[in-house]
């Protein structure tokens, strides 16, 4: 009975030999097509000359320069995963900004932390350390997309066969500190917030005043906000599109990007107060083609940049607190003490389903009379019944 092949990536006894020269070391590799090949390097010892072609030995990578081993690098694990992971963004399949990050993740924590390392002594405990110290040191948001790349590149090491099983699937998970939640405005607060910015030219050069009472009336991403254009809105059936939202790509700078899900994408009806105030702007507008709230020139305004403008305007005093989140949180809670349900209230924020049995038994995509009305007092305006009243009196 003949002797069994070796396995794929492995050699067989090294042999050493001494010439005029010095020394020459040699063995059996059999490489990732299945062939088995002699390998062999020279040294000016016998040693030197065994280490040489240990040293290519654990650099081999076969005939077709993909394959990883145990004695790979980490980094050409994530140099193949990245590469692959580009190529499903460049065929659709993934976002711009999802490249950025994993990349932007991966150049600044996991190649430095990482990347040295034999694909062999990435164990989970050496993976547990480093999360952990990520979580410690940076936050736990950087730590998950650092857990999410080292993973995919181990899936490919696993596939290799460089690995019995990818250390990350044992890894601790990383648990968030539970979130403050984000409180809403009350009546008096909106009243003053909106007062302080009207009074602040800063902020009304920013639009801020207009942009607030926007996103209170229809509880959007202050993304999706900045990416509403004026053929979004139709004043005749007093609603707006919502189904982009503005992000910046490395290389592309602003884009317009489709809502995460197709929830996301959702028609809102505006209560009439701010029907008023977009119809104020469309008579007033030097851009009728861009967005609602454009950049100085126009175009695409930086959701970043407006936040940092949010902050400069809100002060240090009484709306510290406040940021682009909390007209969300507002509109949400107002809508919620009107008696709406989650299923109501999920449609105009453009959650995720919060039940297949809400799914199932609730009409989805609706555009809900009841959703406008509820917030046509937010900004403690009278209703139409309150409003005649007044007039017969």
């Amino acid at each position: 009975m003949g002797r069994p092949p070796l396995d794929l990536g492995t050699y067989g006894a090294i042999r050493c030999y001494e010439t005029d020269s010095g020394w020459r070391a040699t063995t059996k590799y059999r490489d990732y097509d299945g062939k088995t090949r002699p390998v062999e390097r020279w040294g000016k010892t016998k040693s030197a000359a065994e280490r040489s072609l240990k040293k290519a030995l654990a650099e081999r990578k076969g005939p077709s320069g993909s394959s990883l081993t145990r004695e790979s690098r980490f980094k050409e694990a994530l140099d193949q995963w990245f590469t692959k992971f580009q190529a499903l963004a460049d065929a659709g399949k993934r976002s711009p900004s999802s490249v950025d990050t994993y990349r932007s993740i991966m150049d600044r924590h996991v190649l430095p932390g990482l990347g040295e390392l034999r694909i062999r002594e990435m164990t989970v405990a050496r993976v547990d350390a480093f999360l952990g110290a990520l979580w410690r040191s940076v936050s736990v948001d950087t730590a998950k997309t650092a857990r999410s790349v080292i993973s995919g590149a181990l899936r490919i090491a696993v596939r290799d066969k460089a690995l019995d099983t990818n250390p990350v699937r044992e890894a601790e998970p990383l648990e968030a500190g539970r979130k403050k939640s984000p409180r809403a405005l009350t009546l008096e607060e909106r009243v003053r917030w909106l007062e302080m910015l009207e009074s602040d030219p800063r902020a009304v050069k920013r639009d801020l005043p207009d942009l607030s009472r926007f996103m209170m009336a229809t509880g959007v991403r202050i993304g999706e906000a900045l990416a509403v254009c004026w053929d979004d809105v139709d004043f005749d059936a007093g609603t707006v599109n919502v189904n982009y939202t503005v992000i910046r790509v490395k290389d592309l700078g602003l884009i317009r990007k489709s809502t995460k899900t197709e929830a996301g994408e959702r028609t809102l009806l505006l209560p009439q107060w701010a029907l008023d105030m977009l119809q104020r702007r469309c008579k007033t507008t030097s851009f009728p083609n861009g967005p609602i709230f454009p950049d100085a020139l126009g175009g695409l305004r930086d959701p970043s940049n407006t936040r940092k403008d949010l902050r400069k305007a809100r002060g240090a005093d009484e709306f510290a607190w406040v940021t682009s989140h909390v007209f969300r949180k507002t509109a949400a809670t107002i809508l919620d003490e009107a008696g709406l349900s989650a299923r109501q209230v999920a449609d105009q924020l453009g959650h995720a389903r919060p039940s297949m049995t809400q799914d199932t038994y609730m009409g989805r995509k609706l555009v809900d009379r009841r959703a406008a009305d509820a917030l046509e007092d937010a900004l403690g305006g009278p209703k139409d019944d309150q409003a005649d009243d007044d007039e017969v009196e």
